[in-house]
């Protein structure tokens, strides 16, 4: 077990420094190019995060590991809402604003009602599904690029000092690949331990992989928060979440399609479609409505989601 838990070491000392250089690259693209901080989260930033989950659900689905790939995408966006944005709002809640929000927030909902539907309708994700969620993904940086092109430049940020674009572009590329590098060492060893223990695969995926996955975004939200970027960090959670559903669930279905995983049980029911979905909606919904509607992030409303995912994660253990 020694070269695990070292593997284990590298792989964190990895994603923390990745993630400093990468929202350091990220804040400085954003000043450059006088655009809201909380875009370029949901964009650059989202689609740098997402990569270890792009790669292990991939991985997962073509190897015939489909429950893998499936527990993964919605146990990342359950992690994403409810621990890590969670986090971030609970230490420091305040205003966002509410327009940046729309065009990720009423894509998230879109793509999360056809995820939804095909599962409680079919059971299974075939190829056109996934061909259907990789258009939803053009369609949302198509959105995104066009409110870029639109957005005003902050003040503050127009006064910002510039530095060098090769330089901005350096920090956010070898930033992601250390993040991503950093994240596969720690969910490889982490679900090598697991595995020990005797967890199923499928409650493996929901909460050890989705943490494991999602801490590029938890590194990136801690980053942002200490930098005072608190935008730029829910812009990222939110956008990943996007991309969970849109990029990683249709890529990997394209390459493989698969069934929902039927090992967990509530009641007789499928577990997923009891309260996976369900909670993923929740969280979801009790994150961006209060900043659609007010502007704003509150503590509770941070507390709220972290007692959901400790909730969420004590049944995924009990059943």
């Amino acid at each position: 077990m020694l070269i695990p838990v070292l593997l284990f070491i590298v792989g964190l000392l990895c994603l923390i420094k990745g993630g400093d250089w990468f929202v350091d690259g990220a804040t400085g693209i954003a000043r450059r190019f006088h655009v809201p901080e909380l875009l370029i989260g949901a964009t650059v930033v989202s689609i740098g995060t997402t990569l270890p989950e792009v790669m292990v659900s991939t991985t997962s689905a073509l190897t015939g590991h489909g429950e893998i790939a499936y527990g993964n995408a919605i146990g990342s966006v359950i992690c994403n809402a409810a621990l890590i944005a969670a986090i971030t709002i609970a230490v420091r809640p305040g205003k966002v604003d509410p327009k940046s929000l729309r065009t990720p927030v009423a894509f998230f909902f879109v793509a999360a009602a056809f995820y939804a539907g095909v599962a409680y309708t079919t059971g299974s994700f075939t190829r056109p599904v996934g061909l259907i969620l990789l258009a939803m993904f053009v369609a949302y940086i198509v959105c995104n690029v066009l409110a870029m092109k639109n957005a005003p430049a902050p003040e503050e940020e127009e006064q910002a000092e510039e530095g060098s674009f090769a330089k901005e572009l350096g920090l956010l590329a070898i930033g992601a690949v250390l993040i991503a590098v950093g994240a596969d060492l720690l969910v490889d060893n982490g679900t090598l331990i697991a595995q020990a223990l005797g967890v199923p695969e499928s409650v493996i995926a929901l909460t050890f992989v989705a943490l494991g996955t999602s801490l590029p975004e938890l590194v990136t939200a801690i980053t942002s928060l200490v930098k005072g970027h608190g935008a730029l960090s829910l812009g990222n959670v939110i956008g990943a979440n996007v991309f969970n559903l849109v990029l990683v669930s249709g890529v990997s279905v394209t390459l493989a399609p698969f069934s929902i995983p039927q090992n967990s049980t509530i009641a007789g029911m499928n577990a997923s479609l009891v309260m996976d979905i369900p909670v993923m909606f929740a969280v979801m919904l009790l994150l961006t409505l209060p900043a659609l509607i007010k502007g704003k992030l509150s503590r509770p409303q941070g507390i709220a989601l972290l007692c959901i995912y400790a909730a969420f994660c004590a049944v995924q253990f009990s059943i």
